[in-house]
């Protein structure tokens, strides 16, 4: 019997375990170690902020799906993984031996730089302490204790979670106006989008009355306010961090090959470089020689691939390549049940794009409720 080990529920994941409950592997012990028994689907977080879906509509529940899957789910960290050793360690000490094993563990925000950050600012990831975060503030807003409300981020993640709190604080209306602030040190925002897509939601922000601050990088945060580079004193009630991504911290011991970033090196096949039995997927991984985002569509397209190549390793077969898509369809929502797509050079939006994404977003996460239905 073989042991596949899975480190992590991310959107790379769930299409592994959906593959392999679908077509079992009869000599195969799966396990999947995942801090949090739901996992968050990223398209839709931003609707959840917003108000237009609840906590079940834009979360996987892993443990039905690990049991379709014939996996044992372990509900706790993993801390560290011996690569030489075939070996991960788990939060509560005990040790899992592998044969194979994959990791999709995600990431966070970079905070490198910014002191204060642990105190006086909240990411956007991981998920879980966001939203629990999220539903605290909406507590202070009702206590007219929010005067403004801050966001570090000028990516489409940022922009995105930036109206959607503001969609639904103001559709809360509360007696005190809560000002939001959006902050990016990039000459403009959505710099990786067209200019089309750029000037839409600039429009929209103007509309909004969301301040604006871009080529301002925040050095410092405190309690009740940021500090940008150039000396500026920026008044925020709440600040939220949403910069990118940064690798988790506990892959630097593990012996595995890592970039200049500490993201995990994969090849065309989505193994490590240096360990064939060891793959990674999402955010925590980098392909060598390929540009892309830190993108859910580049992780969601990986879960085919990956669980392809993790079945063909443990029967001894060749691997199929993984080649990232040269551009990807991004679906932006502004807050309210309207959306901007953005495609290339290309750019439209109206509430029939959110019409469409909703549609695109809910098909996705029906797969997962019912894998057996799936196709």
């Amino acid at each position: 019997m073989k042991k596949l080990l899975l480190l992590g529920g991310g959107h790379a994941h769930v299409e592994v375990l959906r593959q392999f409950g679908r077509h079992p592997m009869a000599d195969v012990d799966i396990t999947l170690v995942s801090p949090d028994r739901h996992t968050p689907y990223s398209g839709m977080l931003p609707g959840l902020v917003a108000g237009h879906y609840d906590f079940g509509d834009a979360h996987i529940d892993l443990e039905p799906l690990a049991r379709f899957a014939g996996a044992r789910f372990l509900q706790i960290n993993a801390v560290a993984i011996d690569a030489a050793k075939h070996s991960a360690r788990l939060a509560d000490g005990s040790i899992l031996n592998y044969d194979v094993a994959s990791i999709d563990v995600g990431s966070t925000p970079p905070a490198k730089g910014l002191a204060g950050v642990a105190e006086h600012t909240l990411p956007v990831k991981p998920v879980k302490a966001f939203l629990a975060a999220w539903d605290a503030l909406l507590d202070r807003v009702r206590a007219g204790d929010v005067r403004s409300l801050a966001m570090v981020g000028g990516g489409a993640a940022g922009v995105e979670m930036l109206l959607a709190m503001l969609h639904r604080i103001t559709q809360m209306h509360v007696p005190r106006k809560t000002r939001f602030v959006l902050i990016t040190d990039t000459p403009q925002l959505l710099m990786n989008h067209a200019p089309g897509v750029r000037a839409t939601l600039t429009r929209h922000l103007a509309h909004k009355q969301v301040v604006v601050y871009c080529a301002t990088r925040v050095t410092r945060a405190e309690a009740g306010a940021l500090y940008t580079d150039n000396g500026t004193r920026i008044e925020a009630d709440a600040s939220f961090l949403a910069t990118g991504a940064a690798a988790p911290a506990w892959l630097a011991g593990s012996g595995i090959p890592l970039n200049e970033n500490k993201f995990i090196n994969i090849n065309k096949y989505l193994q490590s470089t240096r360990h064939n039995e060891l793959f990674a997927a999402g955010d925590c991984a980098t392909m060598e020689n390929k540009v892309y985002p830190k993108s859910g569509v580049y992780a969601v397209r990986q879960g085919p691939p990956l669980a392809e190549n993790l079945r063909r390793f443990l029967r001894g077969e060749s691997l199929i390549e993984y080649t990232p898509q040269p551009r990807t369809l991004a679906l932006i929502s502004t807050g309210e049940q309207h959306a901007i797509a953005s495609w290339g050079v290309l750019s439209f939006h109206g509430n029939w794009v959110w019409r469409w994404k909703d549609q695109i977003d809910r098909k996705f996460m029906a797969k997962y409720r019912a894998p057996w239905r799936s196709t």
